[in-house]
This record gives structure tokens, sequence and C-alpha cells, in this order.
């Protein structure tokens, strides 16, 4: 049978038993099939045919936009005459093809003699931007050897005509409302997590947005109101919290957007979503891909009394009270010239945060990619030609404040930012481009990075780039038919665009699937890199890490760059002594228990940097408060440490490197050997006094500062989804923490200790607790299953070399079995312990959950209704949050644990502690700080 009957059956049965259209073609082999029955006028499938080449067709670097490009190359020169696809219009296909062949094929006829063709592919190269080196390269020799068009191209490219003759956004956008829901809404609603396997497949993964129900609202919706976008709302909420997925606003565009491109299908851009309290830092990155407009839309307001004070309820928080409706169906203006939105004539509110210059180059140009390629174009041009750049983008925005010393964030978006004009130093609020220097890719999102770097045009990864890791972990936990097909084609295409790879496309390593956040803590080996994920997680203690979308991570690793504003930042100290059975974990829940106390319920850590002075604990603990700061909202999270305790993090990275390389997981370039040269440079400069540890100056000015009280944890504190909570709004917000003594007696159906949140400390931990245990009872008995996931195999390795694997072992009725992965996810839990792959397990969603309606206590950061465990008709699922000792001792007991059997619980057991730094750590502002200006 032929590859075209096998995609027709394809086709068939998407459309009987999923009611989708056929999926889009990529293939090389396919599309040469294809092309021969166009060739062939008396084909049977030759109309069918036509309408898969022209409107079925990937662009970008698929091996069929190879193909395409190269057929329309023949119809251009005249080799095959079609009478559905003139030479002009084939022109205008090559137009919509981004780049890689496509740009070939228009350079070839481009710099030719022949002026029938030059012209018209010079017209569609001056509306190009994805050019990469091999590109410029070609048309520089041109134009060295004095050909016109080569002028003529770069002439334009250096007056950015591709983006100037662009048509201005519409200054009144009308747009008609849809309350997605209330209260903060998760990615997981837009895009869930046990969905994650069809994400690559845009339309089947739409299907998944919020409900069935929910779609057809927002369809009757655009039938009745054809002039305006539906703008999604996250009532008395934040839009996109807690994970960065592209996919999620893939999908609201897929819904609510408008086609990128006649010719691509399920592309579509430029969708409008806003939130009382506006969208998550990372979701609006995502949002700025796609050339959309998030809005903050502060329609809930804190009621005030006669006197001005807030008006607070029985629990001290905040009434409050509606400032204008946005009502399901209420129809609204955006005016982006006056940077407002309209009930009619009135004002409602100022959305001047939405249309910053960049964000509105971004809208322009159909998203921020097309931006920074178009930017890198220009440059080129400018400096081929030996002429000054024109002024035609917002200029990055360049704040300096005289006398002002630095936080630890700016000071790193100081030492990597890349075409600064200015010779000061940079603060907070500046929009600059930054070099990126370690990326990261996860397993879930991975194919859609796939996606955008084949759409974008990119072959290789960046030189600037010093380490790029891609994945397994996401989906460790069960090896089934869904990781089968995707995860062998996504590390080999990771592999072979040189990133370090988890799994070894030539199965020569043994596979590895370790927690991607712990791979890039380790490979970080700088303090003062910027790292780029694709996991809202993605918050190393070494250097300033962000949590980015597929999307954003494809174009770090295609240019080594990534444009953002500097963050504000606020800073986090500790005072007094950690009592003896706490658990650093404990410290971390009580950081945003203590904050949100200490400014009245406002959220000081949102959309900002947290810089926490940790001093003396190392990366691998440290990692705990950075990682949880992903669910205090902020953009990101800093520690700053001594001297002596960077050096010994870089150590321990550097062992957790050499292990790497004697896997065999290096790669051509060399990537591992070149981090452990990075990591003994930079010890050495701590060692020298050169270059000490990073930290503030003395003088730095922050949003905020938070200072913790050790003395007052007295109890194990728990974050709780607040399930039943009668304001629905206040569920599942990660803001409700309360001690363990309030959950006396509470029964738990299931307990998981695992995922990026634990470290080998945490392993170390249960083996102590079922040795105290067993010493105390004879025996361990669990009465709920107790799920352990290590986050890495070399933790698992060390366990088993220091012993602690066998008692693990010894209680265990399950333990996983590399050369017998598990193909099928638990339904089911017996009270057993169950010793799973390293990876993600339980926390992602998309592989193992718990049973519907289970009261989960878990050391991992989602409690989102339905990620861990899904509701029932009778009981909501809770995942309730907490450290390690909590989460073992509810499994054996069958319930929370009272305080005093907590105590004695973990006596003797070193938990994982943690003393405030005695020092001040800070630089003394000398007023030098000069920005680095990369090229």
């Amino acid at each position: 049978m032929s590859l075209y009957l096998d995609y027709l059956a394809e086709i068939e049965s998407r459309k009987n038993d999923l009611g989708l259209a056929p999926k889009p073609i990529d293939s090389a082999e396919l599309l040469s099939e294809i092309i021969a029955q166009i060739k062939d006028t008396g084909n049977e499938y030759r109309e069918d045919s036509l309408k898969f080449f022209i409107y079925n067709t990937l662009p970008g670097t698929t091996s069929a936009a190879g193909v395409k490009a190269k057929f329309l190359k023949e119809i251009i020169l005249g080799e095959s005459v079609l009478a559905e696809i003139t030479p002009e219009f084939a022109f205008e296909l090559l137009s919509h093809m981004k780049g890689g062949p496509s740009i070939e094929v228009l350079l070839d006829l481009a710099l030719s003699d022949d002026t029938a063709l030059s012209v018209p592919a010079s017209d569609v190269l001056k509306t190009q931007v994805f050019l990469y080196d091999a590109d410029t390269t070609r048309l520089l020799e041109a134009y060295k050897a004095g050909n016109a068009v080569a002028k003529d191209l770069l002439e334009s490219y250096a007056k950015a005509e591709f983006f100037t003759k662009l048509p201005d956004i519409e200054e009144k956008i009308e747009v008609v409302t849809y309350i997605a829901g209330e209260g903060d809404i998760s990615t997981d609603l837009l895009s869930p997590g046990n969905q994650a396997h069809s994400r690559a497949d845009r339309e089947l993964h739409g299907k998944c947005m919020i409900s069935p129900e929910a779609q057809d609202e927002i369809q009757a919706l655009q039938a009745k109101h054809p002039n305006a976008k539906v703008m999604l709302i996250a009532e008395k909420g934040t839009m996109g919290v807690g994970s960065s997925r592209m996919s999620g606003v893939n999908n609201v565009a897929l819904w609510a957007g408008k086609q990128a491109s006649p010719y691509v299908p399920f592309i579509n851009i430029a969708p409008v979503v806003a939130g009382t309290n506006g969208i998550s830092p990372i979701f609006l990155t995502t949002v700025d891909v796609t050339g959309g407009i998030g809005l903050d839309l502060k329609n809930w307001v804190k009621k005030v009394d006669a006197n001005g004070n807030t008006v607070v309820d029985e629990n001290g928080d905040a009434v409050l009270e509606e400032a204008y409706s946005v009502a399901t169906g209420t129809v609204l203006t955006i005016d982006t010239k006056a940077k407002q939105l309209l009930n009619g004539d009135k004002v409602l509110v100022d959305v001047s945060s939405a249309f910053t210059p960049q964000k509105v180059e971004f809208m322009k140009a159909g998203g921020s990619y097309a931006v920074t390629f178009g930017k890198k174009l220009q440059t080129f041009a400018a400096e081929a030609l030996g002429i000054e750049i024109p002024n035609v983008y917002a200029p990055s925005k360049e704040i300096s404040h005289e006398g002002q010393g630095l936080t630890a964030v700016e000071k790193i978006f100081n030492n990597n930012a890349v075409g600064v004009a200015s010779d000061s130093p940079l603060h907070a609020g500046s929009d600059v481009r930054v070099r990126v220097n370690i990326v990261g890719s996860q397993d879930t999102t991975g194919p859609m990075t796939c996606q955008e770097l084949e759409a974008m045009a990119a072959s290789t990864i960046s030189p600037l780039v010093d380490g790029a890791y891609q994945s397994g972990c996401h989906t460790a936990s069960v090896w089934d038919s869904k990781a089968q097909a995707n995860i062998p084609k996504l590390m080999s295409f990771m592999n072979k665009f040189g990133l370090i790879t988890a799994r070894d496309p030539k199965g020569v390593y043994h596979s590895m699937t370790d927690v991607i956040h712990k791979v890039l803590n380790d490979i970080t080996v700088d303090d003062r890199a910027i790292i780029i994920g694709g996991d809202s997680h993605t918050r190393m203690s070494k250097g300033v890490a962000f949590g980015a979308d597929s999307g954003t991570v494809a174009i770090a690793l295609a240019t080594g760059e990534s444009a953002m504003p500097i963050p504000e930042s606020v800073k986090v100290t500790f005072k007094g002594k950690m009592q003896g059975h706490m658990d650093f974990r404990d410290v971390v829940h009580a950081t945003q228990a203590q904050m949100l106390k200490q400014f009245g319920g406002e959220n000081v850590f949102q959309g900002r940097i947290i810089e926490v002075h940790i001093g003396t604990l190392l990366a691998d603990q440290a990692f705990t408060f950075t990682d949880w700061s992903a669910e205090m909202k902020a953009k990101a999270s800093i520690c700053i440490s001594n001297d002596e305790t960077l050096i010994k993090s870089i150590e321990l990275a550097k062992s957790r490197i050499q292990i790497m390389i004697d896997k065999g997981m290096e790669n051509e370039a060399k990537t591992l050997n070149g981090l452990l040269a990075l990591a003994d440079k930079r010890i050495e400069e701590v060692k020298s006094g050169s270059n000490p540890a990073l930290s503030p100056d003395d003088n730095a000015k922050y949003y905020a500062e938070v200072v913790i009280d050790l003395d007052v944890i007295d109890q194990p504190m728990i974050a709780d989804p607040d399930v039943n909570n009668e304001d629905a709004s206040k569920r599942y917000t990660h803001d409700v923490i309360r001690p363990v003594s309030y959950y006396d007696g509470k029964s738990v159906d299931l307990g998981f200790v695992g995922s990026c949140m634990v470290h080998k400390g945490d392993m170390q931990i249960i083996a102590q607790m079922l040795r105290n245990i067993e010493k105390q009872n004879g025996k361990v008995e669990f009465k709920a299953p107790l799920v352990v996931a290590p986050p890495t195999y070399n933790i698992v390795d060390e366990l088993k070399a220091e012993g602690d694997w066998d008692i693990l072992r010894k209680y265990s009725g399950f333990e996983f079995d590399d050369a017998h992965p598990k193909d099928a996810a638990r339904t089911k839990y017996e009270n057993i312990m169950y010793l799973e792959r390293p990876g993600c397990n339980l926390c992602m969603g998309n592989q193992e959950k718990a049973e519907p309606g289970d009261t989960v206590i878990a050391t991992s950061t989602r409690l989102f209704q339905g990620r861990v465990v899904a509701d029932t008709a009778e009981k909501k699922g809770e995942s309730l949050l907490g450290s390690t000792p909590v989460v073992v001792l509810s499994t054996v007991l069958g319930r929370f644990p009272t305080i005093e059997e907590y105590k004695a619980a973990v006596v003797g057991i070193d938990l994982t502690r943690f003393a405030p730094p005695v020092e001040a750590m800070t630089t003394k502002f000398v007023g030098k700080a000069v920005p680095v200006k990369r090229v």
C-alpha cells in the first residue's frame, strides 16, 4: 500500500473516531508521492493532492517543506506547468513557508541573472526574517561580488521594511467576554497535563481546552458577535498560573484567535486573555510569542470603610467588591492608542502595561519571534553596508538611577546584556536582550519545541549556548504506546540539533529519566548565568532561571538570546533559629504565609524576582525554595550564597556532570567537558577573590523586603487547596498555608514523596524513618499507599552504595525495573510503598494519578484541581503539600499525625537543616558596575 493510501486511511480514522481534519503533512516521502499525483493530470487523487500540497503541508525545515520548496521552484522555472499553481502563486506559497528550504530557493532565484525571476523573488525575500548564517553569508558574498539585487535586499533589510511595511495594529479592538473560570486559572484548564501526549497535534490537543461545553459557548459568542474577539477571563484571579505551556495559548488562539496563514493549518495567533489580577509572568511570555494581548482588568478591588480602611472578613481576608462587570457576553472595546478598556464611551481601566512599545511590535509582527529575528537581520544588513542601524524598532528600554546599587538579578542582566547603548548600569524596568547560557527542554512540551524550531527554520543549536538538555522525566512513569511513539523521535531530533539528551537515539547509554530541573541545576556552573527552561519550575539555585514556553525555549536554542525586561526584586532574609523538628520545606511554606500576613494579603512576590539570602544551604537543598517560588507566582528566584557554599555547590555540579560524561552522554561538541572547564574557571575566580559569589549591592533598591521569623515556625506547614472554600476564587491558590495540627485525625488516602521538590536528603529521611518505626514496632506497615520517586538516578546509585536503598527496598511492595518498565498507568493502589523510576510521576498528572476523590499528601508542588487527583461526584480530590516526614508518617498512620506523634517520629532524624547567614550577604556599592556589551 502507498504512503498516500495510508494517509487516506488515517484521515478516515481521524474523521470517524475523533472528528478531526487531516493531520498536517511533515513527511518528504508522503509529499513526494502527492506531487507525483499532481503531475499526473489523469490521477484519481489529483484534486485532493493539490489541496494537501497547498493547504496542509507544514513549513520551515520539515522534510516536507524541502520537497514543497523544490517543486515550487520547478513551477517558477517552467519545468513543471500547472494551471492551478501559477508562478505568481508559487511565489506567494514560498512567502508563507517562513525559512529554510524556501529561503534557499528564493535566494537561488533572486541572485540569478534572469530579472523576470530575480525581481519577484527579491520582493518576497524582503518580507522574510527567518534567515540564518548560511543565508546571510550567501547574501553578503553576492553583495561583495557586485550583485545589485543583493545590495537592494541588504538596503531593505537595513531599513527593516519586512516590519515597517506591515499594517499597524487596529486602534479599536472589539472584544466579547468569556469567563473561563473563577479564581486563578491554571494552564491545566487550557491544556490539561493528562493530554500532554497530543500537544504536537494541535487540532487534537485543542479539543481538550476547558470543556466541550465551553468550546460550544465560545463558538456561539463568535457567531453572535462576528466583529469581536472572544476574550477569555480569569474572574477574581490570575490567568495562566502554574505552568509555562505554549499549548495553553495555542489552544486559546485556536478557539479565539486568527489563522496565521491560509496555507498552514491550525496555527492561530493573536488571542486576547485577561484576569482580574492580570496574567502570570510565564504565561504572558507565551501570549507575546503569538502577538496576543494580555490584560490586567483590576475589576475586583478591596472594599474600604468610611475611614479608608480595608474591610476584612471573619478570616481576616480583604473583602472584594466589583469595580465593573465582565460577565460572559459583555461587549467591550480595547483602545490601543489611548491604552484603555472601554464599555461604550466609559473608561473602565487603564491597560498601558499590555501596550508597551515592545508588546505593540510583537502584535504588529504577528509574534515575538519575528521581532527577534528581524532585529538580528537588520543589524547584519547595516553592518554589511557599513551604515548606522536606522531607528526602526522601539529602542531597548534602558533605565539607570545614578548612585543606586544593583540587586542580584540586575547584576546578572548587566553581565549578559546584548547590544546595550548605555555606559551606565541598568536597573529594573529596563527592557533588553540578554545572552542565554543554559537551556532545558522537557519531554511533554519538547515535541512542540521541535515544531517551533522547524517553523523558524533552525537546524542547529546556537554557539552562544553553554549547555542544553532534553529531559525524559515527564513521561518517566509509564513507557506506554504514546511515550514510545513520541519520545524516541523527540530525542533523535534534539540530539541531532545539539542538545545533551536523556535518551540516546543510538541506544548506547542507559536512558535517564532524571527530573529536568535537577539536571539543569547541575549543569548550571555559574551563579551569573541566565537559564531558560520549558517548565514553570525552571528555577535554579545558581544564576537566574525563567520557566518558559516551548517557543521561547526554541528561540533560546536557535539564537542563544532572549529579550525581556529586568524584573523588580523582593528581598527575603531570615531571623531566629530553626527548631530541631522542622524541615526546610516548612520554612518554604512559612515564607509564603508570613509574606502574605506582613503585606495584608498582597502577594508582593507575584511577577517579581525573589532574592533569597540563603547563605550556607547547598544548591541541591536551596532548590526547594527556588522551585516553590513558581507557586508563589514569582517570575524567578535567586539564591545568595557565600563563597564557600557556592564553591561546594559547583564542585557537586562538576561531579554530576562527570557522571554524565562517564555514562556516555557527551556529544560531538563536547558540551559537558566545556561546562567542566567553565566550572573550574568560576571556582578559581571565587577562590582568588577576583570575582566573588554573586551578591547585591548594599544600597540596591527592592520592591519590598520580607523578613521570615524562624522562631515562630513550630509545626510542619501544609499548603492546602482548600477545595471546599465557599469562595471559589480562593481554591487551589497555594496561598492557604496551615499547621499540621489543623488536620488532626484527617484521613489520608495516598502519600507521594518525589518530583523536583525533594533531594537526596529526603530519600535518606525516608530510610531513617523506616528504621525508627521498625525499631519501635518490629516492622513497618502502611495504612495508606506511599509512592516514592527519587529525582535522579545519581541519587538512587548513591543510596545503593551507602546502604539506604536496602531499607527502602525491604519495605517496598514495588520497585521499578528499567529492563521491564510499566506500560500502563496504575488505577488502583495497595497499602504498600512503591519505589518508582526517577522522574516527575504523580506531580505531572499525565501518566500516574491518585484514585479520584482521594486525599493526597505530597511533597510535590501541584495542588491544582484534577492534576494529581481528579474529583468524583461525591468528593473533591485534594492534593495537600507538605514535607517528606509528614508524608511518610501520614501513610504509616493512614491519617495526618498529631504534633506529638510527628515530633516523636523525627527524633534523631537529620532533617534538612537551615541557619540564617550571620554575615551580611551584600557587596559595598562602588558605582562601577557597567554592563557588558555583547555582540
